[in-house]
C-alpha cells in the first residue's frame, strides 16, 4: 500500500468538490474531513475512511493501536499519578517585574523527569530513547522537550510516538527547575546548571534566564524575541519556592497593547474597596462593552475617570469575541485630564429596573454577564462570557408577584457573589 514519508502530504478526493488533505508529520496522520477534524479522540489516536483508504486498514489499526497513552510506574508497579507541577498565573500587567527572572516562554511540551523517564503534565508516559535520556540525573526536574520556535506540532508528534524513533534526534529537553530541591528559585537554577551540563548531555540543556530591570526591559525583550518567532515570556519571582499548582510567583507574558475607550458607567468595590471604585465599565469604538478593574491607584478609586471621559488601558489579546483580555487601566486620555483639582467622588448608582437587566462580574481574566427579564409569569435568565451570544433558561409560575419574587431571589445571589448592575 503507499503511504506518506515524514512532512508529506497528499490530497484525496471526497464527497465534496474540494478534495482533502492528508498529512503525515513526525508519524502522526490527519486528513483535512470533518471526520477526522470533528473526533474527540487525540491527534494521534485518529484516523477516517480517506486514510484507510490511503494505507490499508491494518496499518491504521496498527498505528492507532499503538497511539494509547502509557502511564508511568511507581516502584510498586502501580500506575502512578500526574505529577504536582508548578503552574503560571498570567501578568495583570501591573506588578511591577524589576528584580524578577526572565526567560522565554518555550512552545513545546512540558515534560517532568522523576529520575528514570518523562511524565506528561497529565500523568502519561513518554517514550523517549535511551539514548536520549543517557547521563541525566537521578533527580527530578522540571523542563519542556522542545524544538523550535513554531514547531509546536512536530514537537508533539515526536514525543507522542511509541517507537522511540530516531525522531527524537531533533528533541531538546530545556530544563528550567528542580522541583525537590527545597531552596530558593536561584540555587535550584544554579543546581539545574551544574547537572545539566549540554557538553556531556547532547540532548539536554538548561533554561537561560535574566534578570529583569523593569517593565521598559520587559516590552523590549518580549518585542525582541517575538520579532524571532518566540511565543512570549516567563518571570519567576526571585527567592520563590517549588509549589505545585498555580502560583503568583510564576506569570506568562505575551504580546500587551495600549488602546482608548470611553467610560459608560462605574462599578462599585466589594470587599478592600467597599465604597470606592470597583471597576470601570468602558466602551469601544466599535461597541464593544467590558470592565477595566485593575491598574488603579487609591484615589484613582477614590475619585475615578467621570462617565463619557476616555480612558487609556493595557491588554494582552482579543477573546473570540473581541474582548480585551486581562485590561489594565493606564490613565485618563492626554485630550482629557481632569483638571488640577480632584472633583468629589462619583456616586456609584444602580440603574432602576426595566425590562431587561443586566449584571457583571469581572475579576482577573474572568469578565461574565447575568441578565434577567419579566415577561408576566415567566422569569427569563442569560447568562455566559462577555462578548458572546450566552446561553439562556426560562421558568414559568403561578402568577407575577410570584415570578418577580424569583427574580428578585436571583438578583439577591448575583449581588452576593460580586456582580454589578450595568445599564
Amino acid at each position: 500500500m503507499p503511504d506518506l514519508s515524514d512532512g508529506e502530504s497528499v490530497e484525496m478526493q471526497g464527497s465534496g468538490s474540494r478534495p482533502y488533505v492528508l498529512k503525515n508529520i513526525g508519524g502522526v496522520y490527519s486528513c483535512s474531513c470533518p471526520a477526522w477534524r470533528n473526533q474527540s479522540l487525540p491527534i494521534e489516536r485518529r484516523t477516517c475512511k480517506h486514510l484507510r483508504k490511503l494505507r490499508g486498514d491494518a496499518a491504521e489499526e496498527a498505528r492507532i493501536g499503538s497511539a494509547l497513552p502509557a502511564k508511568p510506574k511507581d516502584a510498586s508497579g502501580k500506575e502512578g499519578q500526574a505529577p504536582p507541577l508548578l503552574l503560571a498565573e498570567n501578568w495583570d500587567c501591573v506588578t511591577d517585574p524589576a528584580g524578577w527572572w526572565i526567560s522565554e516562554k518555550l512552545d513545546g511540551v512540558r515534560a517532568f523527569w522523576d529520575g528514570k523517564q518523562f511524565i506528561s503534565r497529565l500523568g502519561n508516559l513518554f517514550h523517549a530513547p535511551d539514548w536520549f535520556t543517557a547521563g541525566l540525573p537521578d533527580v527530578p526536574l522540571d523542563g519542556e522537550l522542545w524544538l523550535a520556535r513554531k514547531q509546536f506540532q512536530r514537537a508533539v508528534s515526536i514525543v507522542r510516538r511509541q517507537d522511540k524513533s530516531e525522531h527524537w534526534k531533533e528533541i531538546s529537553y530545556v530544563v528550567f527547575d528542580a522541583p525537590k530541591l527545597e531552596k530558593g528559585f536561584e540555587e535550584r537554577l544554579a543546581f539545574v546548571r551544574e547537572c545539566v551540563d549540554p557538553s556531556r548531555l547532547p540532548y539536554a540543556r538548561p533554561h537561560d534566564h535574566q534578570r529583569c530591570d523593569g517593565v521598559d526591559h520587559l516590552r523590549q525583550e518580549l518585542a525582541r524575541l517575538e520579532a524571532l518567532g518566540g511565543e512570549g515570556l516567563m518571570l519567576r519571582r526571585a527567592g520563590s519556592r517549588y509549589e505545585s499548582g498555580r502560583s503568583s510567583t510564576l506569570l506568562k507574558v505575551k504580546t500587551f497593547h495600549d488602546a482608548e475607550a470611553r467610560v459608560i458607567a462605574h462599578q462599585a468595590g466589594a470587599g478592600k474597596h467597599k465604597g470606592r471604585l470597583g471597576a470601570l465599565l468602558v466602551e469601544l469604538a466599535n461597541g464593544t462593552k467590558f470592565a477595566v478593574g485593575t491598574g488603579f491607584s487609591d484615589a484613582e478609586r477614590s475619585h475615578p475617570p467621570p462617565v463619557g471621559s476616555f480612558i487609556t488601558f493595557r491588554y494582552q489579546e482579543l477573546s473570540d469575541g473581541g474582548v480585551p483580555r486581562f485590561p489594565s487601566y493606564v490613565g485618563v486620555r492626554a485630550e482629557g485630564q481632569p483638571a488640577a483639582k480632584m472633583p468629589p467622588p462619583a456616586k456609584l448608582v444602580t440603574p432602576a429596573p426595566a425590562g431587561m437587566r443586566r449584571f457583571e462580574f469581572a475579576e482577573g481574566n474572568s469578565h461574565k454577564f447575568w441578565e434577567v427579564a419579566i415577561q408576566g409569569v415567566e422569569v427569563t435568565v442569560r447568562y455566559g462570557k462577555v462578548g458572546s451570544q450566552g446561553q439562556h433558561n426560562a421558568k414559568s409560575f403561578a402568577d407575577e408577584a410570584a415570578a418577580r419574587k424569583h427574580a428578585d431571589k436571583l438578583i439577591e445571589e448575583k449581588r452576593g457573589k460580586g456582580y454589578t448592575e450595568v445599564g
